[in-house]
């Protein structure tokens, strides 16, 4: 008399070849195989001596190959990876580290930058509003905005097309190239 745990192994390669008549898939095959084993061996004692061990890991596989169908039928592919980053999140300490470093920056801009950068950029006036505001002409207001822009590049190593970072949403106005509407 052959031990049923013994039996199993007998049965592996035609389980295989019936998941993948199944799936028509040979690494979900395999997969649909492996569990169906382990379901099988952990339940070995409610496998009847004298049946057709064949017939019940057929059934196995049957039931873990639909199983297995049902669960995907309920999750959302993401082939490029799309919706994971979308779900990621950059830690905290990098916006404040870059944060800091625009602080820095910005403290070596001249008053006049400043006041231009901070009313264009973080106050969203318009380059002529900002330029009555601080008694200049406009294109004073566009040039101190312009240079202080390309300063703070340059101090904060930024490329021209490379995105800044940062968790404040008022110092990313300042620093890039458009006017707030």
């Amino acid at each position: 008399m052959v031990d049923s745990r013994e039996e199993l192994v007998e049965h592996i390669g035609a389980m295989r070849a019936f998941a993948i008549s199944l799936c028509r898939n040979g690494a979900t095959a395999d997969d649909i195989v492996q569990d169906a084993l382990i379901k099988a061996w952990s339940n070995i004692d409610s496998f009847q001596e004298g049946t057709n061990m064949r017939a019940w890991l057929f059934t196995i596989v049957r039931n873990t190959y639909f199983s297995l169908h049902r669960k995907r039928k309920r999750e959302v592919e993401d082939v490029d990876g799309a919706m994971a980053e979308s779900l990621s999140q950059k830690p905290d300490h990098d916006g404040r580290l870059a944060l800091k470093d625009f602080a820095v920056a910005f403290d070596q801009l001249t008053d006049e930058q400043r006041e231009a950068l901070v009313l264009v950029g973080a106050q969203g006036f318009s380059y002529e509003e900002a330029a009555e505001m601080c008694g200049v002409a406009l294109g004073t207001i566009k040039s101190r905005v312009n240079r202080a822009r390309a300063q703070l590049a340059e101090l904060m190593d930024l490329e021209d097309d490379e995105p800044i970072e940062l968790t404040d949403a008022v110092t990313v106005a300042i620093v890039q190239t458009q006017p707030a509407a």
